[in-house]
């Protein structure tokens, strides 16, 4: 930060009789002819006293010896700042001034007017933070070799501005979940689409999540930015694990129905065929070569339910205790679980559970 520093105090040695001059104003040289506090920056970085086109210093006296010392200062500080939640916090910065040499004993250092003692610009902003307050305070400091000191603080109180980070953090990484959904509505037989669009957000969302630490100071602890990208980035890849679960299951279906098929007694020459109803796992070359079922007798897709429902409607002239021993010992009611289910039910969970992390993070 630039500031104007100005130190009040009195000199009866500089006190000087006049009857028209209210005061009398020097420049920097004279400073180093007479006593000036020697105050510092405790956590300074860097700090200098502007020079251009001379120094900014200046010195004014007076008649009763009274003197105001007014230097123009950049400061680089050091704030203690906590990221816990990082980028929703708040920090408190305080600038800390302090006499080298001079004890509490032979200096005394306080604020004139209290808070009145500090004054901004209203039109100063930061690019990242928004001052909301700061207040003045003093406290005595001790240091074991030399004893105990006067310290005045400017405390900062300081807001973080989201909408940086919304835009270049918040929105691609929820635009990613989002993107990882659209696997739920693609067909589960089309693989190359699923898993590339799987592998992409995936990767997506570890760029973003390395973007943002390489512009963080390395710390131990988990920030709010982390919990929320790692949650977002568990979501995209239990997306990927979802298709997989899907894949795995058709796949232990399908073997299921071709040994049930291998199973089922030859029906060459049944006269009357009822009904059969077929998911729509079956290709159209396996619907065509079971026993000369005709294609007008296969549900339309609308129509066709989510379980598997294979029902064969024997010869009207076998008799009935034949009909019921085949019904109980070969050809029962056979169920197969539709891997469909997994999909239609991952497009209400997954958006349910992500705008309720949501409303609990904001």
């Amino acid at each position: 930060m630039t500031l104007y520093l100005r130190h009040y105090w009195r000199d009866e040695r500089l006190a000087f009789p006049s009857s028209s001059n209210k005061s009398m104003t020097f420049d920097g040289r004279l400073v180093k002819k007479i006593w000036v506090p020697d105050v510092f920056f405790v956590h300074s970085k860097r700090s200098f006293i502007h020079d251009t086109t001379t120094d900014n210093i200046m010195l004014r006296v007076f008649p009763d010896g009274h003197v105001l010392y007014s230097m123009r200062i950049t400061v680089t500080a050091m704030c203690n700042m906590d990221f816990s939640h990082f980028p929703l916090d708040s920090q408190t910065c305080s600038l800390e001034l302090e006499s080298y040499a001079y004890t509490d004993e032979d200096l005394m250092l306080y604020w004139k007017n209290g808070d009145e003692s500090l004054k901004t610009d209203e039109k100063i902003s930061l690019s990242q933070f928004l001052i909301q307050k700061f207040h003045t305070t003093s406290r005595l400091a001790f240091y074991s070799s030399t004893g105990w000191y006067n310290r005045l603080y400017i405390n900062f109180t300081l807001r973080r501005h989201i909408f940086f980070f919304l835009l270049q953090t918040y929105f691609p990484a929820t635009l990613m979940v989002m993107l990882s959904w659209v696997s739920f509505w693609i067909d589960h037989r089309a693989v190359p689409a699923r898993v590339s669009l799987g592998i992409m957000t995936v990767l997506t969302m570890s760029t973003i999540i390395t973007g943002v630490n390489a512009s963080m100071p390395r710390v131990s602890y988990i920030r709010a930015v982390d919990i929320y990208l790692w949650v977002s980035f568990v979501f995209v890849f239990l997306s990927v694990l979802e298709y997989a679960a899907v894949n795995y299951l058709t796949t232990l279906q399908e073997q299921k129905e071709r040994k049930f098929r291998e199973k089922l007694p030859c029906m060459c020459g049944m006269l009357h065929s009822r009904t059969m109803m077929l998911d729509g796992s079956y290709s159209e070359s396996e619907a065509n070569s079971l026993a000369g079922y005709p294609r007008s007798h296969i549900l339309p897709e609308e129509e066709r339910p989510d379980n598997i429902v294979v029902h064969l409607a024997l010869n009207s002239e076998l008799t009935s205790s034949r009909k019921k021993g085949l019904l109980k010992g070969q050809m029962g009611l056979y169920i197969f679980q539709n891997t469909h289910a997994i999909d239609k039910y991952s497009r209400l969970i997954f958006p349910a559970f992500y705008i309720v992390f949501n409303l609990i993070y904001w």
